[in-house]
């Protein structure tokens, strides 16, 4: 099982970056999607997270109106769009599979590495 995230860069405040993440050694459409962060010295986060087939997601607060996710099962991958950077969205991006559209990270089983997003003010 392979979760491989990419995207992530330095962008100015207001910037917007597209993340992706290409899964591999699993049924990735049998899997709802989900994108989580985490900043230094602070615990993981939910981020946004994608229904099977595509059709239903969900937005942590903080993010809502300036994210959004989608998939392709035909390439297996899943992706975050996001807009209207702020400094406060700096933290590495991680990208998981899992088993309900749900923010805990208890539900979901397989994890990638994480891309850095770094925003500067």
């Amino acid at each position: 099982v392979q979760l491989q995230a990419s995207g992530g860069g330095l962008v100015q405040a207001g910037g917007s970056l597209r993340l992706s993440c290409v899964a591999s050694g699993f049924s990735f459409s049998g899997y709802v999607m989900g994108w989580f962060r985490q900043a230094p010295g602070k615990e993981r986060e939910f981020v946004a997270a994608i229904s099977r087939p595509g059709r239903s997601t969900y937005y942590a607060d903080a993010v809502k109106g300036r994210s959004t996710i989608s998939r392709d099962n035909a390439k297996k991958t899943v992706y975050l769009q996001m807009n209207s950077l702020k400094p406060e969205d700096t933290s590495v991006y991680y990208c998981a599979a899992g088993g309900d559209v749900a923010p805990q990270l208890s539900s979901y089983y397989y994890w990638g590495q994480g891309t850095q997003v770094t925003v500067s003010s």
